[in-house]
């Protein structure tokens, strides 16, 4: 795309190096460090600043403080990151879908595929399951019974939507994310574990992306609820009955335990944990590796855990946290005393 067409899609202010024309093509996207001629890159973080005045990028994507100091072409937004985003959807790499069904493909004659879908090599699409106008199914993608992928939303290749699970429009669903699978139900009996069996589905909102290699249990008995516009990373498990609100997004490695439920556009980061029946009002932060054993009532940013130390303060530090109790109680102790001694003072 030329710098001209850019700044149009973009809605940018175009200010153009000295002997650069407005044709000049951009053919992709890099960094401000290994940024080529042909290539767009942005500064949205001040920190990498430095990286501005030497870049050999075609042009970048800044905001109007910082553009008299860029020694390229400028595209100037308010927000350049958020631009950014905008300028890989028009740059994507990832190949075309063919529509229509492989002939490998399994299609139950009861299931329904839109002619505008597409479906691939390996893949199983059971009966009642409907697959929506331009959804993709990738290859080796399981459907089950009953299910929905809706209008425009995809299934990576070997991701797997169970029976009775529901995925509206402009999903994605990355390779080896499970949908729909059993939650973790048992009923202890005379030392035996017994089996619940998991009644309810999966409901997964429009505009929803699911990283690779997660989980999402269906509900015991009502459904698990992923809103509209949530984003989950890699290796997220989300157990029984959880609902997530609107717009929210979970870092990789984070679990959440059964019937948990976390508000609309909330963050939670990476390897963070999320007590079962718990509550997360609407709008918090919590931060990395933070363990919520409790219900928030109010928007904020929560942090739990402690930094790293060196391991043989670390393990002086540990042993001090089993004795916390006892020291509180000594304190206490000590605060009587000493509020009898000035009693006796006094009289």
């Amino acid at each position: 795309m030329s710098l001209a067409q850019l700044a149009l899609e973009l809605g940018a202010e175009l200010r153009l190096a000295p002997g650069v024309d407005a044709a000049h093509e951009i053919s992709g996207l890099s960094t401000l460090q290994d940024g080529k001629p042909d290539q767009l890159t942005f500064l949205a973080n001040p920190n990498y600043r430095r990286f501005l005045k030497t870049t050999s990028a075609g042009a970048v994507l800044v905001t109007a403080e910082f553009a008299d100091g860029c020694p390229v072409s400028a595209l100037c937004v308010d927000n350049p990151y958020l631009a950014f985003a905008k300028a890989s959807a028009l740059f994507n790499t990832a190949p075309l879908v063919e529509v229509g069904v492989h002939p490998s493909a399994v299609i139950h004659p009861d299931a329904e595929v839109d002619p505008c879908a597409s479906v691939a090599a390996g893949a199983v699409v059971e009966a009642f399951a409907k697959i929506g106008p331009r959804a993709s199914v990738g290859a080796n993608c399981f459907v089950g019974e009953g299910s929905t992928l809706g209008e425009g939303s995809c299934l990576y290749a070997g991701a797997i939507l169970h029976h009775g699970c529901q995925v509206g429009r402009d999903a994605i669903i990355h390779s080896h994310a499970v949908i729909g699978a059993d939650g973790f139900g048992f009923a202890l009996h005379q030392r035996e574990w017994i089996k619940i069996y998991q009644l309810g589905g999966v409901q997964v909102g429009d505009e929803v992306e699911v990283g690779a290699n997660t989980c999402v249990d269906r509900g015991a008995l009502g459904d698990t609820v992923i809103g509209r516009g949530v984003k989950i990373d890699n290796l997220v498990q989300i157990a029984h009955n959880v609902q997530i609100g609107d717009y929210s997004a979970i870092a990789a490695c984070t679990g959440i335990a059964g019937s948990a439920i976390v508000g609309k556009h909330c963050t939670l980061g990476g390897s963070s944990r999320i007590a079962g029946h718990v509550t997360i009002a609407d709008g918090c932060q919590v931060t990395a590796n933070t363990f919520v054993t409790k219900s928030i009532d109010s928007p904020g940013v929560y942090s739990g855990g402690l930094p790293f130390a060196d391991s043989q303060s670390w393990r002086r530090n540990a042993v001090r946290f089993s004795q916390l109790d006892k020291m509180a109680r000594r304190l206490k102790d000590l605060e009587k005393q000493l509020a009898m001694l000035s009693c006796t003072k006094d009289e």
